[in-house]
């Protein structure tokens, strides 16, 4: 393992937690909100942002269009059994799906559901460092490379991994501004 495949493999595990963060919900309507949804369609969990075209009209209303329209009441009772807390409201053709505003009880468990997240993300940045100090203290071993420049790399590497440490703080911080801004 090199040095930028540890940074490249660092940088997507904040990714992946600014991606699990967009399905928090917020003030605001958010089409990746129903990333994580499953509906059982013929025997197949699947995505409802396969099943249908999301969108957001304004900043309070989900509209779900599905591409098969046998299978608006089965994306309605997966909206509807999620934990995002949003109440589908079929209309003719549509489902909009309306946003009520958060309680101070409801937005603090997001916060601690963002925050949870966030831990997730620094574990995975733990473990990609312990990969990588692990990578470097085989190479000295194996006489690839020497004691100083061992130390050196490992220095690097915890360098890098408390730079991404604080940008997952950082983002954190801006998604927390977000949840609990009324």
């Amino acid at each position: 393992m090199k040095f930028a495949d540890v940074e490249a493999t660092m940088q997507k595990a904040v990714e992946a937690t600014v991606r699990s963060f967009n399905t928090i919900r917020t003030g605001r309507a958010n089409a990746s909100l129903l990333d994580k949804i499953m509906v059982e369609y013929y025997g197949t969990p699947t995505p409802v942002k396969q099943m249908a075209n999301i969108s957001t009209p304004d900043a309070s209303t989900l509209q779900v269009q599905p591409y098969d329209r046998s299978t608006l009441s089965q994306i309605e009772k997966a909206i509807s059994l999620s934990d995002i807390g949003l109440t589908p409201q079929q209309r003719r053709r549509f489902d909009p799906t309306q946003y009520s505003p958060l309680t101070a009880e409801r937005r603090k468990e997001f916060v601690k559901q963002a925050s949870r997240y966030t831990e997730d993300g620094k574990v995975a940045l733990r473990n990609i460092r312990r990969d990588g100090i692990d990578t470097v203290k085989k190479q000295e071993k194996d006489k690839e490379i020497s004691e100083d420049e061992s130390r050196d790399l490992q220095d690097k590497i915890q360098k890098l991994t408390d730079k991404y440490v604080a940008k997952m703080d950082e983002v954190f911080a801006k998604k927390e501004k977000d949840i609990t801004t009324v």
